[in-house]
């Protein structure tokens, strides 16, 4: 005869022996990674993370978040198919199991109550309004930049992240590089005189849309969704052209493109080394030249130029005072106008921009509810200086803003483009 075994899960074991009066005693084994043993994290002191929008950046950021042992990563959002199979397969493969769950709408991701905190890689023009959403869902956050589309975005993310106490860290991960960080610390602690003109590299000085391409026979939603693709944008008919390109309108909001793409990151740079981390520049002039001048209250000038670099990588920075200069860029080089103002310190050369620090940055300020390198204030006045530029670049004369009240003064034009109009129902 048989014997059947009846395989019953322990928690329900349990429940059904105290209702009924039993005294029971279970032997029952931990194991040693639920207790942090032989170098692993115990659960309780790990930062459950989703991940919306993960394609060739987001893949990058997400191995970064991987590698840190306090990481579980448990869910993906993305509008493409392949996309949520790729990241999935990656990470089962990561944890040796099959846990990873797949979502098509990052609503049902950000509502999931064992989620702490999400990395945001989606194209630009998701950005603002993931962030904004998963702030609202009780989610920290590591968004990948450009972070907003206009500056009503700035400012709306700022004002959210403050309201809710979120910790929200943008992408511009070379806050937390030694030689850009030394480079902003000579210029920030007056080691180069007084200063007088930074130096940023911009994606472009022109601005540009996608524009509305012919209408292509758009795949299944479960493929592709292009409806959630859009987003916040206006609507356009499918044409796989403007799925897989970088749509510089959904990038710079709706004067797009220009300073912003590689501004994000140098012009970010740059508001560090002037102390101007809670204000942006106030007047900006049309390129001339194949140069943008714009000024700071303090007197400071923004150059955004293109060429004159010294070869030092890319996302160039040079910060010129009455007593001395420095310039950096993604080699991990400095070049500095005397050996002295080193000081007898070795600064790191670490090159190729890699994103760990700056991971490592934001995990270790969810837990201490600190504010990272790049927290959203942060973000918030960089991005302004650069849609600012923008909006001086398409209009093609000189705006002067003020960073008090945040409009331009006395220019109907120019303050009509702090913002746009967002599709329903996305209107945050």
């Amino acid at each position: 005869m048989s014997k059947r075994v009846t395989q019953i899960h322990r928690r329900r074991f349990l429940k059904t022996a105290i209702q009924a009066g039993a005294v029971i005693a279970v032997p029952y084994l931990v194991p040693g990674s639920a207790l942090g043993k032989d170098g692993t994290v115990a659960p309780s002191e790990r930062i459950v993370v989703g991940g919306i929008g993960i394609g060739n950046r987001g893949t990058y950021d997400l191995g970064c978040f991987l590698q840190q042992a306090d990481v579980q990563f448990v869910a993906v959002c993305d509008v493409k198919a392949a996309r949520r199979t790729a990241i999935k397969t990656m990470t089962d493969k990561k944890y040796g199991n099959q846990d990873c769950v797949t979502y098509r709408d990052l609503r049902e991701l950000l509502a999931r109550d064992d989620i702490d905190a999400v990395l945001i890689a989606t194209g630009p023009n998701w950005h603002a309004t993931a962030a904004l959403l998963a702030a609202r869902a009780g989610k920290d956050m590591y968004c990948e930049k450009p972070c907003t589309k206009n500056i009503a975005q700035s400012l709306a993310l700022a004002e959210t992240m403050r309201r809710t106490g979120r910790v929200f860290q943008a992408g511009t991960q070379r806050r937390n590089l030694p030689h850009f960080a030394f480079a902003c610390e000579l210029a920030r602690t007056g080691r180069l005189g007084k200063l007088h003109t930074i130096y940023a590299h911009p994606a472009g000085l022109s601005t540009k849309s996608s524009g509305w391409m012919p209408a292509e026979d758009a795949p299944p939603i479960e493929e592709v969704d292009w409806d959630m693709y859009l987003g916040p944008a206006a609507w356009r008919p499918f044409n796989r052209r403007l799925l897989d390109g970088f749509n510089f309108e959904k990038g710079g909001g709706m004067v797009g493109g220009g300073v912003l793409e590689w501004g994000s990151h140098c012009v970010d740079l740059c508001h560090w080394a002037n102390n101007a981390d809670d204000t942006a520049a106030v007047e900006y002039n049309p390129p001339e030249n194949n140069r943008l001048v714009a000024q700071y209250a303090n007197g400071v000038k923004l150059v955004l130029r293109h060429d004159s670099w010294l070869p030092l990588g890319s996302c160039p920075v040079r910060f010129e005072g009455d007593e001395g200069w420095v310039e950096t860029g993604d080699s991990g080089k400095l070049v500095l106008s005397s050996p002295t103002l080193l000081a007898g310190r070795k600064v790191a050369e670490i090159g190729g921009y890699p994103a760990t620090f700056h991971v490592r940055d934001f995990l270790d300020c969810v837990k201490s509810r600190g504010k990272p390198l790049a927290n959203a204030d942060v973000a918030c006045y960089s991005h302004i200086t650069c849609h600012a530029a923008n909006i001086a670049i398409y209009l093609g004369r000189k705006v002067t803003y003020d960073p008090a009240k945040h409009e331009f003064v006395g220019d109907e034009q120019a303050n009509r483009l702090r913002s746009e109009a967002l599709r329903a129902p996305w209107r945050i």
